[in-house]
């Protein structure tokens, strides 16, 4: 997973809880980033629909239709990423050996394993879920502070 996985994630959480259109400017605020990387990450969530953009002054961003019922895998696919990828491969296919000569292959396996047992965690989990998260847990400091 990217850096633009966690923005998008942050960005919907955001938009789910703000019913309005939000500018890029407001978002990138909220994720402590900047206006154009939103943009960015934006764009690919509205070509998968899970976000809507409007035009104009009064323009933004506003979670699509699925509302909070998108799941994490959803954005992690909107962004054209994986979960689990090794970013190197030890070994070399053209030595002698075979533990040299084979182990990117079952790596590779290992990997692929991952990756599809995180895409089975992100299909469960959704935007209303984290919204949940954060302001359940927000209730239960507020709670404490005052026990």
């Amino acid at each position: 997973m990217k850096g633009a996985f966690i923005v998008a994630v942050h960005a919907l959480v955001y938009l789910k809880h703000h019913p309005r259109p939000v500018s890029s400017e407001e978002l990138a605020d909220n994720v402590c980033t900047n206006p154009a990387r939103i943009r960015k990450v934006m764009s690919a969530l509205c070509k998968s629909g899970l976000a809507v953009s409007h035009a104009g002054a009064v323009g933004g961003y506003e979670v699509g239709e699925k509302g909070g019922a998108v799941t994490l895998l959803e954005i992690l696919e909107a962004g054209g990423e994986t979960a689990i990828k090794a970013p190197w491969r030890s070994g070399d296919l053209h030595k002698d050996c075979q533990i040299s000569s084979g182990i990117a292959g079952v790596m590779d396996t290992i990997f692929d394993d991952m990756d599809g047992l995180c895409r089975d965690y992100l299909a469960t989990r959704t935007i209303d879920d984290i919204e949940a998260e954060l302001f359940n847990d927000a209730r239960t400091e507020e709670t404490e502070a005052v026990s």
